[in-house]
């Protein structure tokens, strides 16, 4: 596959009109039949995910957590630039493997213990790469620029600020910490 001349004329429109390379994706998460608070359906638009609670907190486990599809996400983005990168600069790879480990401590997602932040405490990417040919240079190269264009990384990296929005129907807009307010 040829990346460039795929790509060139993309690059070539978002130059000319940096507004048409704006996207905004979305997901929705869609509770689980009455009686299942541990289960969801996820909708990304193009596909339907099911989602449980971490075994740990009183899932089936027959399911991913959110936990499993965010660091999913970022083992897909992390290997999907790396192999770009890798095309795009023309460095010869034979495979290209990349493992997430992601650890929590469930006590802070259950809220055993307040000084416990819910949330992973730690996040390891491993890239495994077999490129026997690439130059000590090409290799530092799609390093470098995996971690620059992965979006998944950048934004755990360096995240950005989230709002939320929460609505009642019956009696407005909620308030609270981390409530967007309007």
């Amino acid at each position: 596959m040829d990346l460039r001349t795929l790509q060139r004329p993309l690059k070539e429109r978002y130059r000319a009109e940096p507004a048409a390379a704006a996207v905004t994706l979305r997901a929705t998460g869609t509770q689980a039949p009455a009686g299942v608070p541990i289960a969801c359906s996820v909708d990304l638009g193009r596909a339907v995910y099911d989602a449980q609670a971490h075994t740990g907190v009183g899932g089936a486990g027959t399911a991913a957590c959110s936990g499993d599809l965010l660091l999913g996400a970022l083992a897909a983005c992390a290997q999907l630039t790396c192999q770009m990168v890798a095309t795009a600069l023309g460095i010869p790879v034979e495979r290209i493997e990349v493992a997430v480990e992601g650890d929590l401590d469930l006590r802070g997602t259950l809220g055993v213990a307040k000084e416990v932040p819910a949330g992973f405490g730690a996040i390891r990417l491993r890239f495994d790469i077999s490129a026997p040919e690439a130059t000590p240079e090409q290799r530092a190269a799609l390093a470098e620029k995996t971690e620059r264009y992965c979006t998944v990384f950048q934004t755990l990296r360096q995240p950005p600020p989230i709002q939320t929005d929460w609505r009642t129907g019956e009696t407005g807009p909620l308030s609270g910490p981390g409530v967007a307010r309007g």
